[in-house]
């Protein structure tokens, strides 16, 4: 009976070692970590250099786009419209040109992929020109020196809301203060800038460089600290597209009629010039403010210093003249002899015009000038190659700037 005891329990215990072991393998494929799946391999994204100014200031440009079938580039160191010049593409689907050497200047250039405008994906600075952007480049040296942002003492730039009962609307415009304004207790002459047809309050600033060559030009000691006031010269829009809100689309005959109606011109002597009397410390003497502007805010200076011939006393008129009003579908001035004639009398301090010899607008210069000459009227003239572009008014801004306020 022992015997026959002692057996059974040899069979428990080998049973029960045979369920301990199924279980201890089971226990441990449960918990065994499943094979991960395999990684790809880690790939750097490729690195593209575009720009590459070289030391002879010749450029290089590069685009990656294995699947493009054909890739070029127009620049705005080009002549002739829709001017353009092929890349050349290696095995691995890189794009490449160079070009020059390029005098030095603050150029916009964009790619065109397959007949599709495309910016440089390796280039973080665009500049936006009215509803069109393009990516920039800034070729050092003399020329260009004015352009670059400098170790130099900087200016602040400041974007302001303000009411225009005249316009009825809130409007947006740009002002610059000089390195020391908010530290400081001096007060300032104001010099009113105003762009062209097709850009906004935006336009000195990103495509003129007006922040930078006033820093510049201050620093060096050729430019007297001055407020820079750069509105929004089209009657009808509240600020740059996007910046404000949405209104009723505005037909572009609509847009014409009511920029030569003297609309901006009102606001801009009932609206901006007391907001900033009020808000700034300013010198508010004529001898202390100065007005200037490009194509249609030359327009818009010739309209504002016909009407208020004692306002300003330091007056520049960029890429403008006197025009023929039936083509715009305005009637003839019939004061424009008197209202120079005012102007002359006034005591003004300076009348400084620009244009370039290739500018659709040069007749018009021609007029305006041989118009002054008939009175004797006095000012100053500055002719350069090239055309209605901003390379021209970058230069006439950098010109005219160190000449106001002495």
């Amino acid at each position: 009976m022992k015997n026959k005891n002692r057996k059974m329990l040899k069979v428990i215990v080998s049973c029960a070692l045979c369920v301990a072991a199924i279980f201890s393998v089971n226990s441990q494929e449960a918990v065994r970590p499943a094979t991960p799946p395999a990684r790809p391999a880690f790939r750097m994204p490729n690195i593209v250099v575009s720009p590459e100014v070289l030391p002879d200031n010749k450029v290089t440009f590069r685009l990656f786009s294995p699947k493009a079938t054909e890739v070029s580039i127009n620049g705005d160191w080009m002549t002739g419209v829709g001017a353009s010049e092929p890349l050349v593409r290696n095995d691995t689907g890189l794009w490449t040109i160079t070009v020059g050497p390029l005098t030095p200047e603050f150029y916009g250039y964009v790619f065109t992929v397959n007949g599709v405008r495309v910016l440089d994906p390796g280039n973080p600075q665009i500049k936006r020109d009215g509803t069109r952007n393009e990516s920039i480049l800034l070729v050092p040296g003399k020329e260009s020196e004015l352009y670059a942002v400098n170790n130099v003492p900087h200016g602040t730039l400041a974007k302001i809301w303000y009411n225009s009962p005249v316009l009825k609307l809130n409007r947006r415009m740009y002002v610059y203060t000089p390195a020391g304004y908010e530290d400081g207790k001096d007060e300032y002459p104001v010099f009113y800038l105003l762009h062209g047809g097709g850009g906004d309050e935006d336009a000195w600033t990103t495509l003129g460089r007006t922040c930078q060559i006033m820093d510049n030009l201050i620093a060096q000691g050729k430019a007297k600290p001055m407020i820079v006031v750069m509105t929004n010269g089209n009657p009808l829009q509240a600020a740059a597209p996007g910046e404000a809100p949405a209104r009723p689309a505005t037909a572009a005959g609509e847009s014409m009629f009511a920029m030569g109606q003297g609309l901006f011109e009102e606001s801009l002597v009932r609206d901006v010039i007391p907001y900033i009397k009020s808000h700034y410390r300013v010198l508010a003497n004529r001898d202390n403010r100065a007005l200037a502007g490009l194509s249609m805010g030359g327009m818009q200076t010739l309209n504002l210093t016909g009407k208020y011939p004692a306002l300003f006393g330091y007056i520049g008129v960029m890429s403008m003249g006197l025009v023929d009003r039936s083509a715009m579908g305005l009637q003839p001035d019939p004061e424009q002899d008197a209202k120079l004639e005012a102007l002359k009398n006034s005591g003004y301090k300076l009348y400084w015009i620009g244009c370039g010899v290739d500018d659709f607008l040069y007749n018009s210069v021609i007029n305006l000038r041989n118009t002054l000459d008939k009175t004797s009227f006095k000012y100053t003239y500055r002719e350069s190659t090239g055309g209605h572009t901003w390379a021209n008014w970058r230069i006439y801004l950098s010109e005219f700037a160190p000449l106001l306020f002495k």
